[in-house]
């Protein structure tokens, strides 16, 4: 695929908006994340619908996008502090802008993980992401979900690592995560791993080729963007 391509890579389904609930493609949800142990949203991304189908959300995190993110009260940057106190210090959160290039997600319904991808400027492709996480809740506006702080990147080479594994061990011990949701968290990751050593979906539908659609806007942040949903979906 080549030039502002908008449609759906091979194999990847229709391009969406059909059955009840589905968002229309270029239309502007929220994926956001509540806090680990608590019931307070503390980040927020607007996005732009690639493609909303049963099978698969497909949304495009635009460089240049008002976000809320987490930070420690005094405001720090949460990357900032160190390991040890990282998750025992009071947080708020702030707004600040997604810089660098634009990410796409993809999600599956009651997959406990997301997968983003990446590119270098110029449109190089740099790598997948596999984000685990809560399966994501659908409601009116948009998604949430909780994060489990262990991640896995993939290569265009399809070598693959993990991340973060320290601060996942942390959490634990902060008290974020108890054995059992760890071990859930930790099984999550080898089915994730055995998707990637298969090459199924969606690496192999060849959405790294896929680009966005020029005409569209940067979404803006709402104000009301920590509203609670009305009606919650799986």
């Amino acid at each position: 695929m080549t030039g502002h391509i908008t449609q759906t890579p091979d194999g990847a389904g229709s391009s969406g908006g059909d059955g009840p609930g589905r968002w229309q493609p270029g239309s502007t949800v929220l994926w956001r994340y509540r806090e680990n142990g608590g019931p307070r949203l503390h980040i927020c991304r607007p996005v732009t619908v690639v493609s909303d189908t049963p099978e698969q959300l497909a949304v495009w995190l635009a460089p240049g996008t008002e976000c809320i993110k987490p930070v420690l009260a005094d405001g720090t940057p949460v990357h900032r502090e160190p390991l040890a106190t990282r998750y025992t210090k009071p947080r708020t959160v702030r707004r600040d802008r997604w810089f660098g290039t634009g990410v796409l997600k993809l999600a599956r319904p009651g997959e406990p993980w997301s997968v983003w991808l990446f590119w270098e400027p110029g449109w190089r492709f740099k790598s997948w992401y596999v984000n685990l996480e809560e399966p994501l809740t659908r409601w009116s506006g948009g998604v949430d979900s909780v994060d489990h702080f262990l991640d896995i990147s993939v290569r265009p080479d399809r070598s693959w690592r993990w991340h973060d594994e320290d601060e996942f061990a942390e959490a634990g011990r902060a008290g974020l995560m108890d054995a059992e949701q760890a071990d859930a968290v930790r099984a999550a990751g080898r089915a994730a791993v055995e998707v990637i050593r298969a090459w199924g979906p969606p690496f192999a539908d060849g959405w790294q080729r896929w680009r966005p659609d020029p005409a569209w806007p940067v979404p803006a942040l709402p104000p009301d963007w920590d509203r609670t949903p009305a009606q919650v979906t799986t």
